[in-house]
């Protein structure tokens, strides 16, 4: 059987570091307490070193699953307003999730540069069960389209730690 995925081009890597830059929301992947799937909108950003970054409650589902399991999936890119949505970018981020403590210095740092693209989580981004979550992505998976199949390494989406 012939592989779908196509050799990593720059083309792909742009696509991909462009559909995480414009992604303000994503689809959060985590394991319940019995191993089971479930999945979660969460808002999305990145970090000043590039990495996908959010706020969560540790009151949410999610949250309280990547607390026992940190191993997680995102997916960012969204439909356009026409067409068919399989036709449209997307990007999965496979990882791990790491908790920032809201009391810490990089807390403050990331809520400062967080603000400027979700500026309504000012709203609760003081309150005491909210913090960062900070993604450290080994691996994606970019389908452009049809036919359009790339696995990217955290290099290739020019990931810094």
């Amino acid at each position: 059987m012939t592989t779908p995925i196509r050799p990593t081009d720059d083309d792909a890597r742009a696509l991909a570091q462009t559909l995480m830059a414009q992604a303000r929301f994503a689809a959060l992947a985590t394991l319940d307490s019995l191993g089971g799937p479930i999945v979660t909108r969460i808002a999305f950003g990145l970090c000043p070193a590039g990495q996908p970054i959010s706020l969560m409650s540790s009151l949410s589902q999610h949250s309280q699953n990547l607390a026992t399991n940190p191993a997680c999936s995102l997916l960012v890119g969204e439909p356009g307003p026409k067409g068919d949505p399989l036709t449209h970018p997307r990007l999965s981020l496979m990882g791990r999730a790491q908790f920032i403590d809201n009391q810490s210095d990089a807390h403050k740092e990331l809520a400062a540069h967080y603000l400027r693209n979700h500026p309504k989580s000012k709203l609760y981004i003081g309150f005491a069960d909210f913090s960062f979550v900070r993604f450290s992505v080994h691996q994606s998976h970019l389908n452009g389209g049809f036919g359009k199949a790339f696995t990217l390494t955290a290099s290739d989406l020019a990931l810094r730690s």
